[in-house]
């Protein structure tokens, strides 16, 4: 997902992708545990994803609060 198609989510949008991508994540560390998995970059993908989400969250809120 790129930031351009982030920036295009609405906040309810972006608050349900952050919580199925922190499940995600858990899911793919723990599948890591047990065994290696065939593409360890997603576990890194994942989280930097997770990153952008929440980074634009927080730049939508502080623009709210600023006005």
């Amino acid at each position: 997902m790129r930031n351009k198609e982030i920036r295009m989510l609405s906040e309810e949008q972006l608050k349900e992708r952050i919580q199925a991508e922190k499940i995600a994540l858990k899911k793919l560390k723990f599948a890591h545990a047990i065994s290696p998995i065939e593409n360890p970059m997603q576990i890194r993908h994942t989280r930097r994803l997770i990153a952008r989400l929440l980074t634009e969250l927080r730049r939508r809120e502080l623009a709210r609060n600023s006005k």
